[in-house]
């Protein structure tokens, strides 16, 4: 059945989250857990919560959904669960069982609509050895859909947002321009070709990245999602008590995301993170506005920013490239705290 489900937003994916300002007031004087089994809690800001249950596993729990970001219902369920997924791969773990969450106007768009959203998104569980074991619905528009994810990891070998050393370098497994990619598909200026690679893109699960961390001996990473580029970076450099620097010219970009930024094409979300980390931020003058913006787009499923030991980086990167991530790159390095959490150039 052909139904555009971007017709339904005036944004969606993770352009959709609160912004990172006013999630931290919302956050503000909630007490904190103090328990010794916690071993990732909310104070970090990480991409999941992790509780220990013995001396060999580690419960990781997550959550994450959204309204759609492309027109297919059936990819939109797979981009949904392969960006819930992401989070467990990026502490480190393996996913066990998800549950779907659904918000669905039942009067409003066919139900068949659903039941593709739905196999889409067990397609991606599937791929990640996981199973869906139930979910909950409510009555709702514009349509949203996600998962809660709940995977395992070694508490010794727990990868984190608050760990990153001083000279590691920085490598990104995907490129950036998902959310640009998303409204210039809206107002109809995208390239189809570019869309589409978009969509791949966002489809592909970070397996891969993860088995090539825990091969790389990584121990600090995150996935970059609605906050942007910086404002995921800005996180981890937070955590870990460092700074980092971010070489902007060789953060890859997605095919006409470029583009479409010159053409006026920049979502709310990027304003937002914009507003949350660039006083934070020291950007050299030989950074031009349009790529400055993509550091700050909201990516959905993006891919995986993890702090690489230099003398470990090459072999990291060949084996990304050889495991179905052609744009992983070195974007940048962990630096000791400086004035600025955040060095662009």
């Amino acid at each position: 059945m052909k139904f555009d489900l971007l017709e339904t937003v005036e944004y969606g994916g993770c352009s959709a989250k609160l912004a990172p300002s006013e999630l931290a007031r919302a956050l503000q004087g909630l007490a904190a857990v103090d328990d010794p089994r916690l071993l990732v809690d909310i104070s970090t800001h990480d991409d999941a919560g992790v509780w220990k249950l013995s001396d060999d596993t580690a419960l990781v729990q997550t959550t994450d959904f959204f309204p759609p970001v492309c027109s297919d219902p059936c990819e939109f369920g797979q981009i949904a669960a392969a960006n819930a997924l992401s989070d467990v791969y990026a502490m480190g773990g393996r996913p066990l069982t998800a549950l779907n969450l659904v918000m669905f106007p039942q009067q409003r768009i066919p139900l068949a609509v659903l039941r593709e959203i739905l196999r889409g998104g067990m397609d991606k569980v599937t791929e990640a050895g996981a199973v869906v074991v139930g979910g909950h619905t409510v009555d709702d528009f514009p349509p949203k859909y996600g998962l809660a994810v709940t995977g395992v990891v070694h508490p010794d070998k727990l990868i984190t947002n608050a760990s990153a050393q001083p000279g590691q370098d920085l490598v990104l497994t995907k490129p950036l321009g998902t959310g640009v990619i998303a409204a210039g598909r809206r107002i109809g200026e995208v390239e189809p070709g570019a869309y589409r690679a978009s969509l791949d893109t966002m489809k592909q699960l970070n397996a891969a990245a993860a088995a090539v961390m825990a091969e790389s001996g990584v121990r600090c990473a995150t996935d970059i999602t609605g906050f942007g580029l910086l404002g995921h970076a800005l996180k981890m450099a937070d955590a870990s008590g460092i700074s980092i620097e971010i070489h902007a010219g060789s953060v890859p970009l997605l095919d006409d995301a470029y583009r479409l930024v010159d053409l006026g094409c920049i979502p709310g979300a990027s304003f937002r993170n914009q507003s949350f980390a660039e006083e934070r931020c020291s950007v050299a003058s030989s950074v031009d506005y349009n790529r400055k913006m993509l550091l700050f787009d909201a990516q959905t499923s993006g891919g995986i920013l993890c702090a690489v030991d230099h003398d470990r980086t090459p072999d990291a990167v060949a084996a990304l490239h050889e495991r179905g991530c052609p744009h992983a790159a070195v974007v940048g390095r962990v630096v000791p705290g400086k004035p600025k959490k955040l060095y662009i150039d």
